[in-house]
């Protein structure tokens, strides 16, 4: 059996108290500590030390680090871990700025590290489900993709807007879930709270093989909501993220007796399935897969940081797309 993995954690805030929680108990994981130079404000830290620094952390020797820090200091975290050789798990968005997500790529490429932009919905057990059935072909051709994402205004985000926080796990699922980029993009945004940043971001688009895509984004909402809905020829397929279900809504094909409906010639309501699922966090599949793909296992569903790249290049289209957001009293 092989020696466990040395981990270290940087940044104990709102995204990295969970990462201690889970690696501190995960097989084949030693957690070495965190590094906060704000402190362990969530008091997430047991036993383990409190490093103020991350050249602290790399003297005390790890094998693995998450990045949980805010995104603008990522490209300085991540490139001082690629330079020191450690395997690195980047929470998203991997960087502010398409530039700095290229350096960020640069800085792992060629030196045989497992670098990875930390998507936890691509291990939602209701996503992981829906992208096995769309691969095997059950709904036929795709139609559209439509993503909700909307709740309230969270206090734990302060440098980067709905965009980049909330739309990057979007971006990602639609062009993983089809397997396509996108062709065309359009948006409009609005920045209702707070005036530095937009908290709304309604998107469409198309990808390169003509599915049509609508992404809602917002912290406006009073309830949180995170719903993926896959239409295609054969029926709709809908994720709840917040729950982890999967129900698919056929079309059916029995033949209706009743003349007025049957001269519509659509598509009508068929047999309804909610899909009976193995539900496990996301976050532990998460770091189980970085886990093991340090010890050679496959990279996907992960997602490289180089493969990340592209979302950001998403963002800053859909950005530039929807014109610089606005308030309603501007």
């Amino acid at each position: 059996m092989s020696e466990p993995l040395r981990f270290g954690v940087v940044g104990l805030g709102a995204m990295g108290r969970h990462h201690v929680r889970l690696l501190s108990r995960l097989d084949g994981v030693h957690f070495v500590g965190g590094v906060d130079p704000a402190g362990d404000i969530h008091r997430s830290l047991a036993h383990e030390p409190l490093y103020a620094d991350l050249t602290d952390l790399l003297a005390e020797g790890v094998d693995a680090a998450v990045v949980a820090v805010p995104t603008k200091h990522h490209e300085q975290v991540a490139v001082q871990l690629a330079e020191a050789g450690i395997h690195a798990l980047i929470e998203k968005p991997l960087a502010g700025d398409v530039e700095s997500a290229r350096r960020i790529a640069a800085a792992f490429d060629g030196r045989g590290l497992v670098a990875v932009a930390g998507h936890i919905e691509r291990f939602n057990a209701a996503i992981q489900d829906m992208q096995r059935r769309l691969v095997r072909g059950d709904l036929g051709r795709i139609f559209s993709i439509q993503t909700e994402r909307v709740g309230p205004y969270p206090t734990r985000i302060g440098d980067v807007g709905v965009l980049e926080d909330l739309a990057t796990h979007d971006i990602d699922l639609v062009m993983w879930l089809i397997g396509e980029s996108f062709a065309t993009v359009h948006a409009q945004s609005a920045r209702q709270i707070r005036r530095a940043h937009d908290d709304l971001v309604e998107v469409i688009g198309q990808l390169d093989n003509g599915v049509v895509v609508r992404m809602s984004v917002n912290w406006l909402t009073p309830t949180k909501r995170r719903q993926v809905t896959v239409l295609g020829e054969r029926g709709a397929l809908v994720a709840e993220l917040l729950n982890s279900d999967l129900t698919l809504y056929s079309n059916s094909d029995v033949e209706t007796e009743w003349d007025e409906m049957a001269r519509l010639r659509g598509v009508s309501e068929g047999d309804v399935v909610r899909f009976a699922l193995r539900k496990r966090e996301p976050l532990l599949a998460e770091l189980e897969h970085f886990r093991d793909a340090i010890h050679g296992g496959p990279l996907p569903p992960l997602l490289t940081v180089a493969e990340a790249v592209d979302v950001i290049e998403l963002v800053e289209r859909i950005g530039t797309s929807s014109g610089g957001a606005r308030s309603s009293d501007d």
